[in-house]
């Protein structure tokens, strides 16, 4: 029986993202709009819309989807913000924050993930989003500041580029761990040029690799 994806979609919504508490409406409509089964492997399309990670090659996942739209809400996108995403992945995240009206600038180090992702975005007619091959961890220092930065990988410690790139009243969401067992989900916010930390929750993502991560 053939899956339908809107409805999928709306169910993914549902119990996983409001169920999760997630009440933003701007992430939830662009959850509901975004294809997720695009953007993952064709064998693995029918688990787009399950509450669990997906691979999608090069040992990189895309997340679960309550993690997705937890970490946009607390960016507090607003349309035109020019918003800073280190690691583009399989580009699911960029999809839905420029779906939000945000100018999304992604820093992928995998070339065929950075690839297969842009050439996606760009069928998908997202045009307000813009790819770098490079060293996430250094952020993108040629477009900077943003007002929002959010990172998809986890590392010991939070990349001093990318606090500097941020900017005044900015937002970070960052998963930030010790140890490769243990991460917490932070919100870096400054306010003043006075920089504060938040810790939100428990976290497991892939390990940030570059100069400033592991």
């Amino acid at each position: 029986m053939r899956v339908d994806p809107r409805r999928s979609r709306e169910r993914m919504v549902r119990e996983q993202v409001e169920a999760g508490g997630v009440r933003d409406e701007a992430v939830l409509t662009a959850m509901l709009d975004v294809p997720r089964h695009l953007f993952v492997e064709e064998a693995l399309a029918a688990k787009a819309y399950t509450d669990s990670p997906l691979p999608i090659g090069e040992g990189q996942t895309i997340s679960k989807p309550y993690i997705v739209a937890r970490m946009t809400e607390m960016l507090q996108v607003k349309p035109d913000m020019k918003v800073l995403e280190i690691g583009t992945g399989s580009g699911y995240q960029s999809a839905v924050l420029a779906c939000m009206g945000a100018d999304v600038y992604s820093v992928e180090r995998i070339r065929s993930l950075h690839i297969r992702a842009r050439e996606l975005l760009f069928e998908l007619r997202m045009f307000n989003v813009w790819f770098k091959l490079d060293d996430g961890t250094m952020g993108w220092p040629e477009e900077a500041p943003f007002d929002r930065v959010i990172v998809t990988a986890g590392g010991p410690q939070i990349p001093q580029p990318l606090i500097d790139q941020l900017a005044d009243n900015g937002r970070m969401v960052i998963p930030v761990g010790t140890d490769r067992g243990t991460q917490r989900l932070v919100l870096v916010e400054k306010i003043e040029g006075e920089v504060t930390f938040t810790d939100e929750l428990g976290v497991r993502f892939v390990d940030l690799v570059g100069e400033h991560g592991w």
